[in-house]
Protein backbone atom coordinates (compact mmCIF):
# COMPACT_ATOMS: atom_id res chain seq x y z
CA UNK A 1 0.00 0.00 0.00
CA UNK A 2 1.59 3.32 -1.32
CA UNK A 3 2.04 6.11 1.34
CA UNK A 4 -0.56 8.18 0.30
CA UNK A 5 -3.23 5.58 0.49
CA UNK A 6 -2.26 5.16 3.83
CA UNK A 7 -2.95 8.75 4.24
CA UNK A 8 -6.18 8.90 2.46
CA UNK A 9 -7.42 5.58 4.94
CA UNK A 10 -6.44 8.10 7.62
CA UNK A 11 -7.96 10.96 7.06
CA UNK A 12 -11.25 8.79 6.36
CA UNK A 13 -11.40 7.27 9.38
CA UNK A 14 -11.03 10.10 11.33
CA UNK A 15 -13.09 12.73 8.81
CA UNK A 16 -11.08 15.75 10.22
CA UNK A 17 -8.09 17.89 9.15
CA UNK A 18 -4.96 16.55 10.76
CA UNK A 19 -1.13 17.55 10.85
CA UNK A 20 1.37 15.40 9.18
CA UNK A 21 2.40 14.22 12.17
CA UNK A 22 -0.81 13.22 13.46
CA UNK A 23 -1.09 11.34 10.65
CA UNK A 24 2.44 9.17 11.29
CA UNK A 25 1.29 8.81 14.62
CA UNK A 26 -1.90 7.13 13.85
CA UNK A 27 -0.18 5.43 10.83
CA UNK A 28 2.34 3.59 12.42
CA UNK A 29 4.03 0.55 10.86
CA UNK A 30 1.30 0.51 8.07
CA UNK A 31 3.40 3.32 6.34
CA UNK A 32 5.60 1.48 3.74
CA UNK A 33 8.76 4.00 3.94
CA UNK A 34 11.17 2.88 6.26
CA UNK A 35 12.73 6.14 6.33
CA UNK A 36 13.87 7.78 9.70
CA UNK A 37 11.85 10.75 9.09
CA UNK A 38 7.99 9.42 8.41
CA UNK A 39 6.83 12.87 8.68
CA UNK A 40 9.16 13.89 5.97
CA UNK A 41 8.48 11.21 3.54
CA UNK A 42 4.11 12.07 3.97
CA UNK A 43 4.47 15.70 4.19
CA UNK A 44 6.63 15.43 0.69
CA UNK A 45 3.72 12.78 -1.12
CA UNK A 46 1.01 15.13 -0.03
CA UNK A 47 2.44 18.13 -1.04
CA UNK A 48 4.05 17.45 -4.59
CA UNK A 49 0.59 15.72 -4.72
CA UNK A 50 -1.50 18.60 -4.36
CA UNK A 51 0.85 20.85 -6.77
CA UNK A 52 0.97 18.02 -9.43
CA UNK A 53 -2.99 17.65 -9.71
CA UNK A 54 -4.35 20.45 -8.07
CA UNK A 55 -7.73 20.72 -7.82
CA UNK A 56 -7.64 16.63 -8.86
CA UNK A 57 -5.89 16.01 -6.18
CA UNK A 58 -7.65 13.68 -3.24
CA UNK A 59 -5.69 15.39 -0.93
CA UNK A 60 -6.43 19.06 0.36
CA UNK A 61 -4.25 21.29 2.83
CA UNK A 62 -6.51 23.18 5.13
CA UNK A 63 -4.31 25.53 6.85
CA UNK A 64 -0.14 24.81 6.71
CA UNK A 65 0.99 21.28 7.93
CA UNK A 66 -2.65 20.27 8.20
CA UNK A 67 -4.54 18.38 5.49
CA UNK A 68 -7.69 16.48 4.50
CA UNK A 69 -9.87 14.46 1.80
CA UNK A 70 -11.01 17.40 -0.78
CA UNK A 71 -14.00 15.85 -0.95
CA UNK A 72 -14.59 16.04 3.18
CA UNK A 73 -13.48 19.81 2.88
CA UNK A 74 -16.26 19.90 0.45
CA UNK A 75 -18.68 18.69 2.51
CA UNK A 76 -17.39 21.46 5.11
CA UNK A 77 -16.59 18.69 7.65
CA UNK A 78 -14.49 19.87 10.61
CA UNK A 79 -15.98 19.12 13.72
CA UNK A 80 -19.23 20.19 12.10
CA UNK A 81 -17.84 23.47 10.96
CA UNK A 82 -16.63 24.40 7.25
CA UNK A 83 -12.62 23.53 6.15
CA UNK A 84 -12.31 25.05 3.02
CA UNK A 85 -8.96 25.00 1.25
CA UNK A 86 -6.57 27.03 1.04
CA UNK A 87 -5.82 28.61 -2.21
CA UNK A 88 -1.80 28.99 -2.94
CA UNK A 89 -2.46 32.90 -2.55
CA UNK A 90 -4.05 32.27 0.78
CA UNK A 91 -1.81 29.91 2.08
CA UNK A 92 1.31 32.55 1.33
CA UNK A 93 -0.79 35.61 2.92
CA UNK A 94 -0.86 33.26 6.23
CA UNK A 95 2.57 32.41 6.32
CA UNK A 96 3.19 35.94 5.59
CA UNK A 97 1.11 36.70 8.76
CA UNK A 98 2.71 34.36 10.78
CA UNK A 99 6.28 35.79 10.21
CA UNK A 100 7.53 37.94 13.22
CA UNK A 101 7.46 41.74 12.78
CA UNK A 102 10.50 43.33 11.76
CA UNK A 103 12.45 44.60 14.67
CA UNK A 104 14.22 48.00 13.27
CA UNK A 105 18.29 48.16 12.81
CA UNK A 106 20.44 45.53 13.57
CA UNK A 107 23.66 46.28 14.82
CA UNK A 108 27.00 45.25 13.72
CA UNK A 109 26.96 43.12 16.75
CA UNK A 110 23.72 41.15 15.36
CA UNK A 111 21.46 42.48 18.06
CA UNK A 112 18.21 44.40 17.18
CA UNK A 113 18.03 47.69 18.45
CA UNK A 114 14.14 48.69 18.74
CA UNK A 115 13.56 52.52 18.20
Amino acid sequence: MSTLAVVEEILRETAVPMSVREIVQRAGVRLPSKSKTPDTVVARDLSLDIKRKGDASRFARTSPGRYTLRDLAARGVENGAAAAPLSSTALKQERAAALPAKLGNVSKSGSAQVG
